[in-house]
């Protein structure tokens, strides 16, 4: 049987695709297939398997530690042929992005990247994605034998996930990377997973000065979220690029996102779409952000945020 394949260098975002693909692959008639690599891989297998997976395919072998592009997509290129894969989806982290592509031309595949629907129509499969800078959705069908979509984390979601068989075969690779790791250091700052955050507090240019944002992690503290940002903001150096939420950064589906003196431009909006309640302060009562809010506040971030934190801790 032709197999869909699903593989991503974070757990939980394989575990979404594979709920997803589960569906997808059922209307296709394929099998479901996941790919484990680098340091726990074997342990992530029972997790893959759960999320839907038949056969689980892992490999702990040191060419894959730090999931080098180059090596990772050949192995995805040497499973994807043993399992005779079709389909092939791969999470559109900033890895993915860059494996995705390889492992197309290895396979001689169509690509499509940062997906943010895949459905089926008509026996095939059809990929949503933004365009002219998030203004609309460009919705693309490849036509190669096989085909590689590079899908966005929160696309799918695992609740209701049908389980898979969960067989593990222990792979034997034989590649290797181009790559030499000269030097490992930690990242500077703290690092925050945006796409699996339950609530947002969300800061943009409305903050006059850096130091302001504290006003943003007050508030994110009191409704127990984490503060992200627009990119002018990181342009500014004001937050990380981990922080950005949208076109440029992460696309989001917190059950809670609050913006904070953000207009509402289409590139940041396009990461929040799945958002479940969205809030909104700005001092502009024709600001665009309010048109997708479900609740705003007309008024000074710099009166109305202290007032909010201070009720939420009373509350």
């Amino acid at each position: 049987m032709t197999e869909l394949l699903v593989y991503s260098e974070r757990v939980d975002t394989a575990r979404e695709l594979l709920a997803g693909g589960r569906e997808l692959a059922a209307k296709l008639g394929l099998g479901v297939s996941a790919l484990a690599l680098g340091p726990g891989a074997a342990a992530a297998a029972a997790d893959l398997a759960a999320a839907g997976a038949d056969t689980v395919y892992v490999s702990e072998e040191a060419v894959f530690d730090g999931w080098p592009a180059d090596a990772v997509a050949a192995g995805l290129a040497q499973v994807a042929g043993q399992a005779g894969a079709g389909v092939v989806l791969v999470g559109s982290t900033r890895r993915g992005k860059e494996t995705a592509p390889r492992l197309a031309q290895k396979l001689g595949a169509g690509c499509v990247t940062d997906v943010s629907s895949l459905v089926v129509e008509d026996g095939e499969l059809v990929a949503g994605r933004y365009a002219f800078g998030g203004a609309t959705v460009a919705r693309e069908k490849l036509t190669t034998p096989v085909k590689v979509f590079a899908v966005m984390p929160k696309t799918f979601s695992t609740e209701g996930a049908t389980p898979g068989a969960g067989a593990v075969v222990t792979q034997t690779f034989t590649v290797e990377s181009k790559v030499k790791v000269l030097d490992r250091r930690a990242k500077e700052g703290d690092v925050v997973n945006l796409d699996a955050a339950p609530a947002i507090v969300c800061a943009g240019r409305g903050f006059g000065a850096r130091e302001d944002l504290a006003l943003a992690d007050d508030l994110a503290a009191a409704l127990g979220a984490v503060v992200g940002c627009t990119k002018s903001l990181a342009d500014f150096e004001w937050l990380g690029e981990d922080r950005i939420i949208g076109l440029s950064g992460a696309k989001t589906a917190p059950d809670l996102y609050v913006g904070v003196g953000i207009s509402g431009q289409i590139q940041h909006t396009v990461g929040i779409t799945g958002a479940k309640l969205i809030a909104a302060v700005n001092k502009d009562k024709e600001a665009p952000i309010f048109a997708m809010a479900d609740y705003g506040l007309v008024g000074d971030l710099y009166e109305l945020v202290p007032a909010l934190v201070e009720r939420l801790k009373n509350a």
